[in-house]
């Protein structure tokens, strides 16, 4: 029997849309697979800034694999700025394991960074995997845009391969300089079982919830569901909304964060129009994503993909997306999927007349949704890390 490759991977927190990755790769008998933390091992709450809560989420997300929390000695933990992952041990942990190739998600923290270059200095195979983009960077140029370039052409110097993940975060490593056969297509995915399953008792609850909140069977529910942050546009959203004074459109925003306030204000002032409900954990969203007939997401910036996307599809559920969002080429399906355009703030307001004036132009759509996800289903992310585990070593 061929010797098991061992894959190490170098990652900040037990992520929802990663986890089943790793359990994946772990049953594999191909593979001995150990994921390094370097913030928390998520065993108690931790506070999101994005949705200013403190949040645990309701599945499990390190069970089924080997992890190891590292200890991280940063006064400011978190992953907010670059001194908050500081873990001295780490590379010293990570090669005690001994393995023949490492995974390290995202750069920008100090512990990233340094296990980047240290393990290049080493030989140490490297596969490098982030999400960045240059969609919402329109100048570049000038002093600023200069130095960012001599700084990542270096630190992407660094890694073996890249784990692309689209067309987009291919446009922005070839924009540093990166080499086109270092750049390996691995696509950003998550359990589309998860929320495809039982599809018939989601589509009930998701039924009755919209009869508590008020919600005729034939009106449109345009569902945004995230952090209510400036750079993901909810207000925008609502006034795109108030714009068409539609009646037939009802407009649900699912979460909580910085602008919170302002969204319950709007929503309180125009009842028949706004329906706001607060976070909802990981087990409720198949049926959050099925009170809306279309899911948008109208970022204007900091969209490195938008993951709720590929969840919504999963749930049957088409999409309206910005131009921003970094996943807007690679979902785009004229069949489920509709992109509008972030300079020309009008074409939101079009789309969603559009798509509204029946809703079972909508409800039609649904089949093509989920035949999208399985594009993005984590199956198809483990066969691509495979093969680049494979080719490397």
């Amino acid at each position: 029997m061929a010797t098991r490759k061992r894959l190490a991977i170098i990652v900040s927190h037990p992520i929802q849309y990663y986890a089943p990755l790793y359990q994946r790769l772990a049953r594999r008998p191909d593979v001995a697979l150990k994921v390094f933390f370097t913030w928390h091992s998520g065993s108690c709450p931790m506070r999101d800034p994005g949705f200013n809560l403190e949040i645990e989420w309701d599945i499990p997300l390190t069970e089924g694999y080997e992890s190891e929390l590292v200890p991280n000695v940063s006064p400011a933990a978190g992953m907010h700025h670059f001194f908050g992952l500081i873990n001295p041990s780490l590379i010293k942990r990570v090669l005690a394991w001994e393995p023949d190739i490492v995974h390290i998600t995202g750069w920008a923290w100090c512990s990233h960074f340094l296990a980047m270059r240290d393990l290049a200095k080493l030989r140490v195979p490297t596969l490098f995997r982030g999400d960045s983009h240059l969609l919402d960077i329109q100048n570049r140029s000038g002093i600023r845009w200069t130095a960012k370039r001599i700084l990542l052409k270096r630190v992407f110097s660094w890694p073996t391969a890249f784990l692309v993940v689209g067309s987009a975060n291919k446009s922005y490593y070839t924009a540093f300089d990166v080499e086109l056969d270092r750049l390996l297509p691995c696509t950003h995915s998550i359990d589309v079982n998860r929320f495809s399953d039982q599809s018939e008792m989601y589509e009930f609850e998701a039924s009755e919830w919209r009869k508590a909140l008020g919600v005729s069977p034939d009106q449109c529910v345009l569902l945004f569901a995230g952090k209510f942050e400036k750079k993901k546009c909810p207000l925008e959203l609502m006034q795109a909304v108030r714009n068409l004074a539609k009646p037939n459109v009802v407009l649900v925003l699912v979460g909580d964060g910085e602008l919170n306030g302002q969204v319950r204000n709007i929503a309180a002032a125009e009842p028949q129009m706004f329906r706001v409900l607060p976070f909802q954990n990981q087990q409720r969203m198949p049926v959050v994503y099925r009170l809306g007939d279309l899911f948008v997401l109208p970022s204007a910036h900091g969209e490195t993909w938008g993951l709720a996307t590929n969840e919504a599809l999963a749930s049957a559920r088409p999409v309206l997306v910005s131009d921003r969002v970094g996943c807007a080429q690679e979902i785009w399906d004229d069949s489920c999927n509709r992109i509008f355009s972030w300079t020309e703030p009008e074409t939101l307001s079009q789309n969603i007349a559009a798509l509204t004036q029946n809703r079972e132009v909508l409800v039609a759509m649904r089949a093509a949704a989920l035949r999208k996800s399985w594009s993005f289903d984590i199956s198809e992310t483990e066969i691509r890390v495979m093969s680049a585990v494979d080719s490397l070593c």
